[in-house]
């Protein structure tokens, strides 16, 4: 099984003295051999490609001490879709609008180049095409678009970037969305300042060296420190393509990231930055908007909760009352937060509120009823995986309930109108969840407690004029039923989305149409309709007919298209899908060239695949079974995953033929 790297560099200072250092390349110093390259090699259908990129970062010596990141690029566009590359967008974070806690731009420079009548043409960046963007409240972004960039352009860009936030020492990204042939980072680093450095991804860095530079950090007072200087390395660098059934693009990635673990004073000690979940857990705990809105909780939403339980004896369904009430009192808006955004007090009265408003009020009523229950701070799948060796509590976006009752626990989102009881969204199931105890915390795996599943009956009759006729019957439970559910509400009434059916469903006509548990989520949702449709027209000596009527996987495509993965496949959840056929045949027609029936398994029990298709007298049967059995599946098991999918998709696109006797 190939997995990622996570590596992490310690701090040591090796004994090479340096006095200056030549790094880098020079700006403008295209050729003709770049200008004529047609394609790149090692990826002929790249639209463009980085041909040099330097960059490195350091504590500005004189001024604020901020720290300085440069960035030199140089990218040849390859064909048309590659003109997108010199549109820059540069983003800057900022704490507040004072201009000491926001990062700025120092400067830019920025050309395109060209052949025109046999010489190399520059066409550079207006300063004053150079526009400044305020994004929200966390990013502003400065903005250019390179001139004069067509197919066959080189374009360079060079920049300065000064960020007072030293914290965060600039991650480097080795890996874009096109292919790079070389691509390096020096970060030069005080000594006083001890950062924990890791590289995440598959690609291996084809350089990794450290130097000691003297003196080089002098922020007053007499005060000097030395600097480790860091390069890192790495060639012909694959573009990161982002592929079905897989999470945060930061989680696979290839970059260096930088944390900044403890500061050296120089009068003496050290301030240590990267706290142990003890620290993290009682900052927490004292936090306005986390453990102080908790304890606030109990008195808001306590007459409420009396009244929901009153009478009630159950646990298990009193708790499932509490979560019932709260789910449906408040209205997500959409925004995710581990803290409560407008204090459970506001949100509470105006029925609406963010993550953390709705699930910190779902665990102070649980607790208000006497129940034992936990916050648990999360990452969701689109932001990446959180770090697990040290507290990064930036790393979590979202919190929910951990209900424990008896010798079970029950993992809760009040957010979602459609959730049962106990399920976890999709977007939840990433990974580890870090539970904040009363004295301690832990993690807990973020697991899916249901599966996708989904099955169909058709019912139906074909007629010597080639019209079929008959019901079907689809039912949906899990995460299926969650989706559908929501599909369905989606719609001013259930005729909207009959109609949208209807003209989705190009070949057939739908007569009537039930549904049923459309609001009990503790059963499988239910939808029947009586259908027509036609098979064939006039059937002169043979006709052919698919029985997948409904149902091809992916619309009759394999998801997994490219011939490695170095990610692994992750479903969310586990899948199961069923597909139930009974046809009946006029007089006078029979069945040919039945398809080949298949029974296919994947290793270590991870799922399977059935295809059956019978005749029996005037009855034809089709049976179609998938099964994913897991919800992660390793790089080393894609080429299994893929197979599957190529003989799923083959098997459905077989038609049938019907013929005259």
């Amino acid at each position: 099984m190939k997995k990622f790297t996570y590596l992490f560099f310690s701090f040591i200072l090796s004994t090479t003295f340096i006095q200056a250092q030549d790094h880098g390349f020079p700006f403008g110093r295209i050729t003709y051999t770049e200008l004529n390259m047609n394609t790149y090699a090692l990826d002929t259908a790249a639209a463009a490609v980085v041909l040099e990129e330097f960059g490195e970062a350091y504590i500005d010596n004189g001024g604020n001490h901020n720290l300085i990141f440069e960035r030199h690029l140089k990218i040849k566009i390859l064909k048309q879709a590659g003109t997108s590359q010199a549109d820059f967008a540069i983003f800057l974070y900022k704490q507040d609008n004072s201009d000491t806690n926001r990062e700025r731009i120092r400067s830019v420079v920025a050309s395109s180049f060209n052949i025109e009548n046999n010489t190399i043409r520059e066409v550079k960046l207006d300063a004053k095409s150079i526009f400044k963007e305020n994004v929200n409240k966390y990013y502003d972004a400065t903005k250019f678009a390179i001139p004069n960039v067509r197919v066959g352009s080189v374009i360079e860009v060079h920049y300065v970037l000064e960020s007072p936030f030293i914290f965060n020492f600039r991650t480097w990204e080795f890996q874009s969305d096109i292919p790079k042939v070389s691509s390096e980072y020096w970060a030069t680093i005080p000594g006083n300042y001890v950062y924990n450095m890791s590289l995440k991804g598959f690609l291996k860095l084809s350089k990794n060296e450290n130097e000691l530079v003297k003196n080089c950090f002098e922020p007053g007072g007499g005060n000097k420190a030395d600097c480790a200087r860091y390069k890192f390395g790495m060639k012909n660098i694959p573009a990161f393509t982002e592929e079905d059934f897989m999470t945060a693009k930061s989680n696979f990635i290839s970059a260096i990231n930088f944390e900044l673990s403890e500061v050296k004073m120089f009068s003496g000690g050290t301030n240590k930055v990267t706290k142990e979940w003890k620290d993290a857990e009682d900052e927490l705990r004292k936090n306005d908007k986390f453990g102080v809105q908790l304890k606030r909780g109990k008195d808001i939403v306590e007459g409420h909760v009396s009244s929901v339980i009153e009478g009630e004896s159950d646990p298990l369904r009193k708790a499932s009352k509490i979560y019932d009430f709260i789910k449906f009192w408040y209205q997500w808006d959409e925004v995710y937060g581990k803290y409560s955004e407008f204090g459970i007090k506001k949100a509470f009265a105006e029925k609406k509120g963010n993550v953390g408003d709705i699930n910190l009020s779902l665990i102070a009523a649980l607790r208000y009823a006497g129940f034992k229950v936990d916050p648990v701070i999360l990452s969701t799948r689109e932001n990446g995986l959180p770090i697990e060796l040290h507290p990064v509590i930036s790393d979590f976006n979202y919190v929910i309930a951990k209900l424990n009752l008896e010798d079970k626990s029950y993992l809760l989102d009040a957010t979602d109108d459609f959730l049962p009881f106990g399920m976890l969204p999709e977007r939840c199931i990433n990974g580890n969840g870090r539970v904040l105890g009363e004295k301690e915390s832990s993690w807990v795996e973020l697991k899916p407690t249901d599966k996708a599943k989904e099955l169909s009956q058709l019912n139906l009759k074909l007629d010597k004029e080639g019209k079929i006729s008959g019901t079907i019957l689809r039912t949906y439970m899990g995460y299926s039923a969650v989706k559908k559910r929501k599909r369905i509400h989606g719609f001013s009434n259930e005729q909207a989305y009959v109609d949208d059916l209807n003209n989705n469903w190009h070949d057939i006509d739908i007569k009537k149409f039930e549904l049923k548990n459309l609001d009990d989520l503790s059963k499988p949702l239910a939808e029947s309709f009586e259908v027509v449709m036609d098979a064939y027209d006039g059937l002169p000596n043979q006709a052919l007919f698919n029985p997948f009527i409904l149902g091809k996987w992916n619309k009759g495509q394999n998801p997994f298209r490219s011939p490695e993965r170095l990610y692994p496949v992750d479903f969310g959840v586990p899948l199961e899908e069923t597909l139930i056929l009974n046809l009946e045949l006029p007089e006078g027609i029979e069945v040919t060239e039945l398809p080949e029936n298949l029974a296919l398994g994947l290793p270590n029990s991870g799922g399977r695949y059935i295809y059956q298709v019978t005749v029996a007298g005037n009855k034809l049967m089709a049976n179609n079974s998938l099964v994913i059995a897991r919800t992660v599946y390793s790089s080393a098991e894609y080429h299994y995953l893929k197979e599957l999918f190529n003989r799923i998709v083959y098997a459905q696109n077989i038609d049938l033929v019907f013929k005259r006797k």
